[in-house]
């Protein structure tokens, strides 16, 4: 039950995206990747990160270590673009993902728009 749920949030994740996601402007936060693609990308973390007692996927941690050791400012992009908030992202939340995939190489903090960013 629980996997076809996650498995609709991911869905609903890629349809809102395209829908929403030409709306932020992150002025190069990812790079040379557009920020819907990085959003889209992190579809595996959705559950992880709207509760921070479910158990974190080990895609999304692959996703997330991967996008820390590319473009480390591009995940406080994701998460504090307008889509997030609309599919469920709790960006206090969200930000203890890193911590939680037990990421190496982490700075001790972080700022990502007003909350502290455990993550690099």
């Amino acid at each position: 039950m629980a996997s076809k749920i996650a498995a609709c949030l991911g869905c609903a994740f890629l349809l809102v995206s395209n829908a929403f996601l030409w709306e932020v402007d992150a002025a190069g936060e990812c790079g040379k990747t557009p920020i819907r693609s990085a959003a889209a990308s992190l579809s595996p973390c959705l559950s992880a990160a709207g509760n921070a007692k479910a158990k974190v996927p080990p895609a999304c941690c692959a996703k997330v270590g991967a996008l820390i050791k590319t473009v480390p400012r591009c995940l406080c992009a994701v998460l504090l673009s307008p889509l997030a908030k609309q599919v469920g992202i709790k960006v206090a939340i969200a930000i203890t993902i890193p911590k939680r995939c037990n990421i190496r190489n982490r700075q001790a903090g972080k700022k990502c728009g007003s909350k502290f960013l455990f993550m690099l």
